[in-house]
């Protein structure tokens, strides 16, 4: 008997929290004062519902007792997408972002817009309210897209990561965010990916992508590095990748020359040795050298 009653008492305490954590909560008052209230918009609801029933009034008293959760007029826009975007502005100004029908506002240079529809979606970057850039980004849904932009430059999409694989998570974008451009060389994360993860630097898949467009779309030292150059305006480069871009260059001067113009563009510089690998001859690796050593 002492058995089924304490049963009892279990059943009837679940049935009492379970209450408790069903109800809509605490119902916050409403401070909006009278003389401020008299416009069109106080006559979007009516304080009773189609069958005369009172409802929750806009001053947070609830006459008829309802509970908002279980009342079918309100329900979620079942419409919403699930695509993100994360937008950085790293310019001391303040900017307005407008992505479909969101819109966002600041001085911090980050942007961040969740459950966008997918598909082509119009962007506006205001700058002061006057507005400086206007195009169209492709979305995907349960994908994060990622992007710069320079007043000067433009919009940079920096890639497209997948939301559950958490590619490009918080943490790494975070990283980013609160490190300016150019001062990324303290910034280490041995944990991303094989190279470790530096604010502005491209991460493997990004740079691969990089590597691809040059091979196919220069077939000269000098447009290749052309390009380079222009990529290096907005990102930074790990020694890795600095021996890879070199390697790129048929002739050995013009190897050493982007070797020397790059060396200010890389975040670990204590491993820049690395680069001594893209050159034929002893020579180029000691002019190299000391062009480090004066540096």
């Amino acid at each position: 008997m002492k058995k089924f009653y304490t049963i009892c008492l279990l059943v009837v305490c679940l049935g009492m929290y379970a209450q408790e954590a069903g109800k809509a909560g605490e119902l916050l008052k409403n401070e909006v004062k009278d003389n401020e209230n008299k416009t069109q918009q106080n006559t979007r609801h009516s304080n009773k519902d189609k069958n005369g029933v009172p409802t929750t009034n806009r001053n947070g008293n609830n006459n008829g007792r309802r509970n908002p959760i279980n009342n079918n007029e309100y329900r979620w826009n079942t419409n919403y997408g699930t695509s993100e975007v994360f937008l950085r502005i790293p310019e001391n100004d303040r900017f307005t972002v407008e992505i479909g029908d969101q819109m966002m506002s600041n001085a911090t240079g980050k942007f961040r817009f969740f459950d966008l529809k997918a598909g082509l979606v119009p962007i506006s970057i205001y700058d002061d309210n006057f507005l400086i850039y206007r195009t169209k980004i492709s979305l995907r849904n349960n994908t994060r897209t990622v992007l710069d932009f320079f007043s000067d430059y433009g919009l940079y999409l920096l890639g497209n990561y997948p939301q559950n694989k958490q590619s490009y998570g918080f943490n790494e974008w975070d990283d980013v965010w609160n490190n300016p451009y150019g001062n990324q060389q303290n910034d280490f994360n041995p944990n991303y990916g094989n190279q470790g993860f530096y604010g502005s630097v491209m991460n493997n898949q990004e740079f691969n992508t990089l590597l691809k467009t040059i091979k196919r779309e220069a077939n000269f030292d000098d447009s290749k590095s052309q390009m380079i150059f222009s990529i290096g305006k907005h990102t930074n480069f790990t020694a890795t990748q600095t021996r890879d871009l070199v390697k790129l260059l048929s002739f050995e001067d013009n190897r050493l020359a982007l070797a020397k113009q790059l060396f200010s563009k890389c975040v670990d510089k204590k491993n820049f040795y690395q680069v001594y690998e893209a050159f034929n001859f002893e020579s180029s690796k000691r002019e190299l050298s000391t062009f480090i050593s004066n540096y």
